[in-house]
């Protein structure tokens, strides 16, 4: 086992640094895409509404991809400086609605529990063993299937994540993931005040809900997938490996080009 893990640190030891100007350009050509493909959607309302919802798959594309960076930034990898990744991180956090340190924190604890059944419930899709679910009672599983429907896990669901659950912090928060989550929420209730004063609720409402709808479902699917496969790695506490997590427990994801 040491053998095989010293052997594939070697392989993605060439991946484990950014390239700044790579970073930057990635962050340009996801924001001020985003940002656009938003206008664009809000002008279109004048044409059609259909219009409207294809321009919400672009939109929600780049909404994803700010994700993806911001998710980079979490874990201090997206650019060399700590600071710079945590000021990305603040700032993109806003546009996806996502509080940044608090986000980074319960990340970093999935990152440390992924796979271990005595671990569970933190930055997860939460999952039962077949023993589990047989022992509950009847209205827990019928809740159970319920939440990992696709039709309520990628829809409402996601975005009930993003838009509700993101509001609040966790209980077991520190001085700085509470301010995170406080601090965030008055940027987006500015922005979205702001917007509304400016084109109307309605107009608001019906651009920002097919970005989300697409946005949160994507993402949400991308972890979900991550993880939730047949065979995947699930272990006790006492025989869970952090390597054997990550590498059997971990799938690849292999998109079209213009998706990767």
């Amino acid at each position: 086992m040491a053998t095989q893990k010293y052997k594939w640190q070697g392989i993605v030891s060439k991946y484990a640094y950014p390239e700044t100007w790579r970073s930057l350009w990635q962050v340009f050509n996801s924001v001020i895409p985003f940002v656009v493909m938003w206008y664009l959607m809000y002008r279109s309302l004048e044409i059609g509404y259909w219009l409207t919802l294809i321009l919400a798959v672009l939109a929600g594309g780049f909404m994803t991809r700010m994700f993806i960076i911001f998710h980079d930034c979490c874990h201090g990898s997206f650019l060399k400086s700590m600071k710079a990744n945590d000021r990305l991180g603040l700032v993109l956090g806003v546009l996806v609605l996502t509080p940044f340190y608090q986000w980074k924190h319960s990340h970093a604890i999935h990152h440390a529990t992924a796979a271990d059944l005595d671990r569970r419930g933190i930055g997860d899709v939460y999952t039962m063993t077949v023993e589990e679910y047989l022992a509950v009672p009847w209205y827990r599983k019928v809740a159970y299937r319920i939440m990992r429907s696709p039709i309520i896990l990628f829809t409402v669901g996601s975005v009930f994540v993003f838009t509700v659950k993101h509001r609040f912090w966790e209980k077991d928060a520190g001085r700085r993931e509470r301010s995170s989550v406080i601090w965030t929420n008055i940027a987006i209730a500015a922005v979205v005040a702001w917007l509304i004063l400016e084109i109307g609720w309605v107009a608001f409402l019906l651009v920002e809900m097919p970005i989300l709808l697409i946005t949160c479902g994507a993402g949400v699917w991308l972890f979900y997938v991550q993880h939730n496969f047949d065979p995947t790695y699930w272990e006790r506490h006492a025989e869970w490996e952090f390597f054997n997590a990550g590498m059997e427990g971990s799938s690849f994801y292999k998109l079209p080009k213009i998706l990767q």
